[in-house]
């Protein structure tokens, strides 16, 4: 039985991924007390003592936390920004490739993807990898994003809080510096970061990112429908797939897919402009589903073992 220690458990993210993992019978979970877990030699004895390893950290954190992994057979699911970019890191999004599927499987080192890249990843990566898009495409990006995004801050902020500002949606990160930026340009192959604009609202979980394109800057011939049939073929597995439906009113919830692990992927708009959308929760496919999908891989089990899907 495999051992699974998750380093940062009183995060949003580590929180989620205990939840999700307190109950499994095939794997023993490492965990720490309070008083412990701010202890470093304790969190390193039990890094060592893992098999598998969850940093559920910020960046520097993370950093620390994998300097203190000597053990050779310690494999590490990093869930913060740090190892996004690394090119001696798996990308913890098997569903792009079979080359990222195989990487997942065989690696020690996995980084989960951020959970707005993940929607526009999704999107984007099939597009450029057959050629529909160039990978000098200067893209926009429209992410909205429940609160839990913004972790236990944030989450008390809006739960607590009278402030009629709270009310309505907001932007964010306006300086076009978004820490997801690297990685939604890495991953994708582009030459050109997107330009990003995140809203986070009052709802406490969903995510719905829109990647709009005008047709004239596709690959000559490429349609509308030829990006539907892509997606289709592309992805065939429960986790991501493409649909065609909206909501039952035609319009599109954020909110659609909270609690779930899923993302669903849908085209829109007609032969000219062109709306890509990925819906999915910001804490599952964009976080702890993630996070868990990629464990169980590590483990050679079904990867949506202990996930729940739409």
């Amino acid at each position: 039985m495999k051992k699974v220690f998750i380093d940062g458990k009183a995060g949003t993210t580590g929180l989620r991924i205990y939840e999700r993992l307190a109950d499994r019978t095939d794997i023993e979970l490492l965990t720490l007390s309070d008083e412990q877990r701010k202890n470093p030699e304790s969190r390193k004895a039990m890094l060592n003592a893992a098999d598998i390893a969850f940093l559920c950290l910020p960046d520097d954190a993370a950093r620390e936390s994998v300097a203190m992994t000597t053990n050779p057979q310690t494999i590490i699911i990093d869930t913060s920004t740090a190892h996004r970019t690394n090119p001696q890191w798996a990308y913890g999004f098997p569903e792009l490739s079979a080359s990222h599927e195989s990487m997942v499987r065989a690696s020690k080192r996995i980084a989960v993807p951020g959970c707005h890249a993940s929607g526009f990843i999704a999107l984007v990566y099939p597009l450029i990898e057959s050629g529909y898009l160039p990978k000098t495409a200067q893209l926009t990006c429209h992410s909205l994003t429940g609160y839990s995004g913004g972790g236990k801050k944030m989450i008390a902020e809006y739960e607590a809080s009278d402030n009629a500002l709270l009310t309505a949606p907001r932007q964010y990160a306006l300086s076009q510096t978004h820490k997801h930026l690297p990685e939604m340009k890495a991953v994708c192959g582009l030459e050109y970061a997107p330009l990003f604009c995140p809203i986070v609202s009052n709802f406490y979980s969903g995510m719905e990112v829109t990647v709009p394109l005008f047709a004239s800057k596709l690959a000559e011939g490429i349609t509308i429908d030829d990006i539907k049939t892509l997606y289709r073929r592309h992805y065939t597995g429960d986790i991501v797939r493409y649909t065609e439906e909206a909501d039952a009113d035609g319009l599109l919830s954020a909110a659609a897919f909270s609690g779930k692990d899923s993302m669903h992927l849908s085209v829109f708009g007609n032969e000219e402009r062109i709306l890509l959308t990925a819906r999915y929760d910001n804490l599952g496919k964009g976080a702890s589903g993630a996070a868990v999908e990629v464990l169980n891989m590590v483990l050679g089990v079904l990867p949506t073992t202990g996930l729940e899907l739409s």
